[in-house]
C-alpha cells in the first residue's frame, strides 16, 4: 500500500510538471492532463479499495464476466467508427470529449484471474500431470487476446501478456522441455512482427544510440538520454526541465521518467526504483507465503505483469530497449493503465489479507480471573492459553 501510494502520487506530481507545455501547446489548460490524471486516480482508487476488501472467493467468480468483458472491448476497439487509433495503434475506445478507454489495459487483468482460476481448478483435480491440461484452453485463450490486441498494433501490451503467460506456466510447472519450446515459439513470432513492420524495425535499430541518426529517427530515444544527462545527482528542480519544451515528444507518458531524472536527478530516479523493488518483493512475498494455489498464481501473475511493463518502459527511456508506447505503472499518464494497475495492486492486497493471522479467544468453560486464577481451584494458575492460527 505504501509503494503503491508514493508512486501514484509521485506520478501524478510528475505529470502534471511534464504534460504542461504540451497541454498549452494544444490549446488546453496547463492542467489538462493532470485533471485527467487525477481522475483516473480517484476511480482507481476506489477500485483499488473495492478489490483490497472483496474476499479471494469473489474475485474467483468475477473471472468470466471480467475476462468476457475483456474480449468484448477488444473487439469493439476493431469496429468503424468506435475504435480511436493514436500514434499509428488502433486500441481506445472513445467515450465522449477527451476521454478514451483503452481495453488491452484490462486484457492483463483478465488473463491474470482466468489463468490462476484454471490452473487453480486444474490441480484441485489432480489434472496437472498431464501437459495438455497445462496448456489447454490456458494458451489458446491467451493467443485470442493476444491477436486481439496485436490486431490494434499494440506490442508492447502484447509482450506483457506474453511475460504474464509464461509466468502462470512456470509457476504451475510446466516442464523445462515445453516451456523451452514455448519460449522459442514467442521468440520467433516477435523477429516475424518486428522484421515485417517498417516502424518496430526502426526502433529496434535506436537500442544503445547516442546520436538521432539520419532523418532524426532516433531522436526521442537520444533526448531521453539528454534529458537524464542533464538532472545530474539532484535535478534541474522541479519544473524546470528543458527537454519536456518540444525536444522530448510524449514527456508525459513514455518518457515521464526521463523528465523526472532531469528534474530530480539521480537521486529522484533511484527513489521510484526503489518504490517499484519494494512493490514487487510484497508481491513475491505474497506468492511465496500461502498454500492456496490461487493465490500464489494470482500474486505471481500480478508481480509479472508490473514488472515486466516497468521494465520496457524504464529500458525504452534508457535507451536499452525499443520505445514501445507502454506506460510506467502507476507513475505515468494514462487513465486506463492507471485505473488497471490499482486495481491490480488492490487485488495483491486481498491476496495479502487473506494470509492475514486470526488469534483465538480460549474456550469457555470456568470464568477465570485476572492472572489466570479460578475461583475455586485453591488458587492454581490454570492453562488457559491462547492460541493463534
Amino acid at each position: 500500500m505504501g509503494s503503491c501510494t508514493l508512486l501514484t502520487v509521485f506520478g501524478l506530481m510528475m505529470v502534471f510538471s511534464a504534460s504542461q507545455v504540451q497541454a498549452l501547446s494544444h490549446g488546453h489548460g496547463s492542467a489538462f492532463y493532470f485533471r485527467k490524471q487525477l481522475l483516473a486516480a480517484a476511480a482507481g482508487a476506489v477500485l483499488l479499495v473495492a478489490a483490497m476488501r472483496a474476499p479471494v472467493r469473489l474475485h474467483r467468480k468475477a473471472v468470466y464476466p471480467v475476462l468476457g468483458t475483456a474480449v468484448v472491448l477488444l473487439c469493439l476497439v476493431q469496429v468503424p467508427g468506435l475504435g480511436q487509433t493514436v500514434n499509428g495503434s488502433t486500441n481506445w475506445l472513445s467515450l465522449g470529449g477527451s476521454f478514451q478507454l483503452q481495453p488491452s489495459e484490462f486484457a492483463k487483468v483478465a488473463l491474470v484471474l482466468w489463468g490462476a482460476d484454471l490452473i487453480a481448478r486444474k490441480e484441485s483435480h489432480r489434472l496437472l500431470t498431464s501437459v495438455r491440461h497445462l496448456l489447454l484452453p490456458l494458451v489458446p485463450g491467451a493467443l485470442l487476446l493476444l491477436g486481439l490486441v496485436l490486431i490494434g498494433g499494440d506490442m508492447g501490451t502484447a509482450l506483457i501478456l506474453c511475460c504474464v503467460l509464461f509466468s502462470l506456466l512456470w509457476t504451475a510447472g510446466t516442464p523445462a522441455r515445453v516451456f523451452g519450446w514455448a519460449l522459442a515459439a514467442a521468440a520467433l513470432a516477435c523477429v516475424a512482427l518486428v522484421a515485417t513492420t517498417a516502424y518496430r524495425a526502426a526502433r529496434l535499430s535506436c537500442v544503445g544510440a547516442v546520436d538521432p541518426g539520419p532523418d532524426d529517427q532516433c531522436w526521442q530515444a537520444v533526448h531521453g538520454l539528454y534529458a537524464f544527462a542533464d538532472g545530474g545527482l539532484f535535478g534541474r528542480g522541479l519544473g524546470a526541465s528543458m527537454e519536456k519544451w518540444g525536444q522530448l515528444p510524449e514527456p508525459h507518458t513514455d518518457f515521464v521518467l526521463a523528465i523526472t531524472g532531469e528534474e530530480t536527478g539521480l537521486v529522484g530516479t533511484l527513489t521510484v526504483l526503489a518504490l517499484y523493488a519494494l512493490l514487487l518483493a510484497a508481491g513475491l512475498a505474497v506468492a511465496a507465503r500461502t498454500g492456496d494455489t490461487f493465490v500464489r498464481l494470482t500474486a505471481v501473475g500480478v508481480t509479472t505483469w508490473i514488472a515486466a511493463q516497468s521494465t520496457i518502459n524504464i529500458g525504452g527511456a534508457l535507451g536499452l530497449l525499443p520505445i514501445s508506447g507502454v506506460p510506467l505503472p502507476l507513475f505515468s499518464y494514462g487513465g486506463s493503465a492507471l485505473i488497471a494497475a490499482l486495481f491490480g495492486a488492490g487485488l495483491l492486497l486481498s491476496l495479502a489479507r487473506s494470509q492475514g493471522t486470526t488469534v483465538t479467544a480460549p474456550r469457555r468453560g470456568k470464568r477465570t480471573g485476572r492472572g489466570g486464577k479460578s475461583p475455586g481451584n485453591g488458587g492454581r494458575r490454570t492453562g488457559g492459553k491462547r492460541t493463534a492460527r
